[in-house]
Order: C-alpha cells, then structure tokens, then sequence
C-alpha cells in the first residue's frame, strides 16, 4: 500500500483514505503541473533563430503566439466528455503524450508546417491536461485540496518561467531544435506514475469512474450562475494576463519611456507576482467558507489599482503599478481550487473544470487581440486600460455568486 500523506495537513476535511496510490498520484500531479506551460514558454524567446532557419512570415508566429489560448479553449471544452469515456487517468496519460510528441515533432520540424502541427498536439494536451489537473486533485486528495492546488499552482509558474529563461541560453550551446525538444523528457517522466497507477491498480477505466461527466450534465452548466460565474473569475485572469505578457513591454515603453530592457524586468516582475498567490490563495479558499468572495474582490481591486496607476501615474513608481497588476491574477489560482469546492462528485469537478477553463480561455485568447485593437484604433493605451479595468470589474459581481455555498450538483437538479 502506498505511503500515507497524514503529514501534509489541510482543513477541509479530515484526513481520507482514499484507495491505492496516493504517493503515485501525487508525484503524476506535480509532474503533469511540471508540463503544463513549458511549451508555451520556450518557443517566443528563440522564435528568431527558427525564424532564420525554416523562415517564419509574420503571420505564422502571430497564429502560433494565439494557439495557446484557443486549443486551451478547445480542448477545454472536450475533455470532459473524453474523460466520460476513457476514464481520468487513461486521458492524463493521453495528455502527456500529446505534450511529448509535440515538443519532438516541434524541435525536428522541417518546416513552417511542422511546427505548427507540433505545436497544436503540444498545446491539445496542455488543454485536456488543464481541464483535469482539479478533478484529479479531488479524486485522490479531497483532504488536502487546498495544499496540493497550490503546490501544483507554484510548479505551473516554474514550468512558465524556467523554459523561458532557458530557451535562449540552450539555442546558444546547441541549437533552437534541442532547446525546444529538450521538454519531451519531462513528458516522459510524468507518464511514469500514471501508467504505473493504470498498470498495476487497474485505475481510469470508464467502469471506475461511472460518476464522470456525461453529456447532459455538461449541457446544463450553459444555465448555470455558478459555472458562468467561475468562467468570468476564471477569465477575467486569463485577458488580462494574455494581454499584458502580449502589450506589457510597448505599453511601458510609450507610457513610461522604459527601456526595452526595463519593460522585460518588469514584465518578469508581473509574471513572478503569481509565485505567493499560488501559495496562499488555494490554502486561503479552503478556510474562509462563504467569505471566499473577498479574495475576488481583492483581486479585482488590485487589478484596478494597478490599471489606474499605469493610467494616471506611469511614469512614477512604475514597479508598483505593475505588480498590483501582477497580484491581479490570484484569480487564476482561485478558480482552479473553487472548481473543487464547488463541486462534491467526479462528475462535477471534471464539468465545472472543463466549461470554466473552456470559457475562460476563450476570453483569454481575445485578450491581446481587442487591446491591440484598441490601442490602434485610439493611438494610445487610455483606452486599452479603461478597458482592462472595465473588465476586472465584472469579476466583481461573479464574485457575489461563486461566495455563495452552493453546489454545481445543487443547480443540476434545479
């Protein structure tokens, strides 16, 4: 039997035994977490060399820097009606092939084709892995939700910011082809627990997991306030942060006359701003019951804060604005761990984790595009602001929902 994990402590419910292979699953979760960005952080810092080699148009690296988003969006959406009919595990293990295979086929690619080909299996698996990363948690850890979110939250920004920092200086050393490839291992590594769990216990099978999402339950959370709630908090961070890491360096450049090499400090001043939201948001929602709405709020505000000093004040304590705007997306980790409050069976968690994620990744992806837009058709970023702020605020009022005790089951039935 494996080892119990009666030492890592939460709230939300007493210790629970629950079936075989918890240290296996835990190491599958953090390792999968471990993937869950790499792919996307590892190709724009190098993407002139691969330009230089297989020759990129313009448009090309514009559709690959919107893939992200979209197949996130996508994939989002499927992935619980493929977990209805493969089983949990069975996907993950689906999951992590796609990433494996698509960092391979990404850094062997021959051609403009092949990478976009790679770079779409690497980022459908991203998707689906996504999606299951919180029912997973509530399956094997429903005792320890709160901790395990925010490990796995804190390994998510390490799989985004190591590859990014790594990408340049192993092109250097190598060649952009093993720096992009060169990812596939940890693919590897993550499969080894997960098929060990469907190997050895038998796990992920649809007759395992008769309580998983089906087609008319996910159909009905297109009613719910609850699930349309979770995808505005949900993506409410997901907007402002793809358009920030698309905009943040021009914006500051124009607003505040910062130097390309100051706008990229600041811009990693933003990303690393995640780090103790991912700590402490997961443990937080776990403890504070109907008041979980104030952590919506807090996000919210700092969003607002840091818009409106970038607005009124750029130029002065430009570091501050930004990692206001920075704390913002403690939205992001929020959402994954109230995916698992908000829900009592597999069969919720894995539908509420997919139509939050579907959504909200679609709000995502036209984060860059309508800022974008919005600073050309004004000349200015005034505009792109309000409506990043705009924006925030309709967090606000989902907020009031999602701090309501109820159940994704609960409005199931109504």
């Amino acid at each position: 039997m494996a080892p119990s994990l009666d030492w890592i402590g939460d709230a939300e419910s007493a210790p629970t035994s629950v079936g075989p292979g918890r240290s296996l699953a835990l190491a599958g979760i953090l390792l999968v977490a471990l993937n869950l960005r790499s792919a996307v952080a590892n190709l724009s810092p190098i993407i002139s060399e691969i330009r230089a080699d297989i020759g990129l148009p313009v448009w090309v690296v514009g559709v690959l820097g919107m893939l992200p988003p979209v197949c996130f969006a996508i994939f989002g959406v499927f992935a619980p009606v493929l977990t209805r009919r493969f089983g949990l595990e069975v996907m993950v293990i689906v999951a992590l092939a796609a990433i494996t295979l698509g960092h391979l086929a990404r850094g062997l690619a021959p051609s403009q084709l092949w990478l976009m080909l790679g770079s779409v299996l690497a980022f459908a698996g991203l998707g689906i892995g996504n999606v299951l990363l919180p029912p997973l948690v509530k399956k094997y850890f429903p005792d320890r939700i709160g901790l395990v979110t925010s490990i796995y939250v804190v390994l998510l920004s390490i799989s985004t910011t190591l590859p990014a920092i790594l990408a340049v200086p192993i092109a250097d050393s190598s060649s952009w082809r093993v720096s992009l490839g060169m990812w596939a291992i940890f693919g590897v590594l993550a499969l080894i627990p997960w098929v060990s769990l469907v190997v050895r216990h038998r796990t992920g099978t649809p007759a395992d997991q008769p309580d998983e999402a089906d087609a008319v339950v996910i159909g009905r959370l297109w009613r719910s306030p609850l699930a349309w709630a979770m995808a505005i908090v949900f993506g409410t961070s997901s907007l402002n942060a793809y358009a920030m890491f698309a905009w943040m360096p021009q914006m500051l450049h124009d607003i505040a006359g910062s130097t390309p090499t100051q706008a990229g400090a600041l811009l990693s001043l933003y990303a690393i701003m995640g780090l103790p939201a991912g700590l402490l948001v997961p443990w937080l929602a776990t403890r504070m019951g109907q008041r979980v709405g104030l952590l919506v709020y807090a996000g919210v505000a700092f969003f607002l804060i840091g818009d409106l000093g970038l607005l009124l004040i750029p130029g002065t304590a430009t570091w501050l604005w930004v990692a206001f705007a920075g704390l913002g997306p403690l939205l992001f980790p929020l959402a994954l761990v109230l995916i698992n409050l908000r829900s009592r069976t597999h069969a919720g968690s894995v539908a509420l984790s997919g139509f939050t994620q579907g959504v909200g990744y679609t709000f995502g992806a036209l984060g860059p595009l309508l800022v974008g837009y919005l600073h050309e058709v004004s000349g200015g970023w005034t505009v792109p602001l309000i409506f990043l702020g705009v924006i925030a605020l309709g967090a606000a009022f989902a907020g009031a929902v999602v701090a309501r005790p109820h159940m994704i089951e609960d409005e199931q039935r109504s």
